[in-house]
């Protein structure tokens, strides 16, 4: 959050439209894939059954990952 605030706010109005138009491109994105995949019989099966384990993990795997790069050097 830190670094977002700045960016932000020296981006202009033109430097927002292009973030704002990126952000909703990769959304896009993101949604079309997961309904590639989720319509995948195979797919579809796999994460029926385990993506009440696969979600969680995954969840706490990306706030580590968060955390130990945002930690400052010893």
């Amino acid at each position: 959050m830190g670094v977002y605030v700045p960016v932000f706010a020296t981006a202009g109005v033109g430097g927002m439209s292009g973030y704002a138009a990126v952000f909703l491109v990769l959304v896009a994105v993101w949604c079309l894939a997961g309904r590639y995949f989720a319509t995948r019989p195979v797919i579809a099966k796999a994460l029926a059954r385990w993506c009440h384990i696969l979600l969680p993990l995954v969840l706490i795997a990306v706030g580590l990952l968060i955390l130990i790069e945002a930690a400052p050097p010893a």
